[in-house]
């Protein structure tokens, strides 16, 4: 719902204004999607090493994905770094707002879901994870993916219309 209501603002705004100039975005959001997509391929082989019974291979991608999702939070983080040394702030135009908005909201949303795959990491790694465990293997999951699309859409959102 945060994404839609935002979208929409987005939408009327600049269609309201002729003040509105999209910004150049920093390369390294294109790095930023393979890391995010990686991320989700790995917790999703994880997935499945489990359904087998093969637990040594589900810790192992487990732990990958986790770790590209804190990358992806990091590659976050330098793309708003580069953008601010190139003197593009949250102020600077509607669009540059829309995007810091858009984007912190989804690295709210993604830091959220980090804590849930290092909570199951843990959890694994502690060889703590039983079947009641699983359900928190397959809702972590299945929120990254969910994170993953809105990232896609994201992405679109500031490649089209932004």
């Amino acid at each position: 719902m945060v994404f839609a209501a935002l979208t929409s603002a987005l939408v009327v705004r600049r269609g309201l204004s002729d003040d509105w100039a999209s910004m150049a975005k920093p390369p390294i959001l294109w790095v930023n999607t393979a890391v995010l997509l990686a991320s989700s391929l790995a917790l999703e082989m994880a997935r499945r090493a489990l359904k087998a019974g093969i637990r040594g291979r589900f810790n192992t991608w487990w732990s990958m994905g986790t770790g590209l999702g804190l990358l992806f939070l990091g590659g976050q983080f330098l793309a708003w770094q580069q953008l601010k040394s190139a003197g593009v702030f949250i102020s600077s135009n509607p669009s540059s707002s829309f995007f810091y908005v858009l984007t912190a909201s989804h690295a709210f949303h993604l830091l959220g879901g980090v804590v849930a795959l290092i909570y199951v990491d843990v959890q694994a790694l502690l060889f703590r994870l039983g079947p009641a465990k699983r359900t928190a293997v397959d809702i972590s999951a299945v929120f990254w993916h969910f994170l993953d699309g809105i990232w896609l859409y994201l992405m679109l959102l500031f490649y089209v219309w932004g």
